[in-house]
């Protein structure tokens, strides 16, 4: 009985510690081992603004100000063309947070059943191209 009793908090622990890595607050030591695999470019600029409105504008806003439509109420959606992100500032934390989502409180579900790497990386090279103006 104690065996099964210390496996299940084990179990749960480990569970609790990978949701808590899920969410990249302050970063993610993974994330800033990544390097960005998709050159950036006018072409992947293009196409990562593409896939950022047709999923992403609607809780970011199309200017990717964080204003959206149809954020979650009681939430605000990152303004993604400042310099600051809670979530880890290089490529790959950006990377990951797209991918794996952002939560609990900012309910933001993770798009890696929805787009490919590549356009995922492309929306990392358009949000570049807006903090650079």
């Amino acid at each position: 009985m104690r065996r099964d009793v210390t496996s299940v908090v084990a179990v749960f622990v480990f569970a609790s510690a990978a949701f808590v890595a899920a969410q990249n607050i302050g970063g993610s030591p993974a994330g800033k081992q990544m390097k960005n695999p998709v050159a950036s470019s006018p072409e992947s600029i293009k196409a990562g603004q593409a896939a950022f409105q047709k999923n992403c504008r609607f809780c970011h806003n199309a200017d990717a100000k964080g204003n959206g439509p149809m954020a979650p109420e009681g939430t605000h959606p990152s303004d993604l063309t400042d310099a600051k992100w809670d979530r880890g500032s290089t490529d790959g934390e950006l990377f990951l947070v797209i991918r794996d989502g952002a939560g609990p409180k900012f309910d933001m579900k993770g798009y890696k059943s929805k787009m490919t790497e590549t356009d995922i990386w492309n929306i990392v090279n358009y949000l570049r191209s807006l903090q650079a103006k």
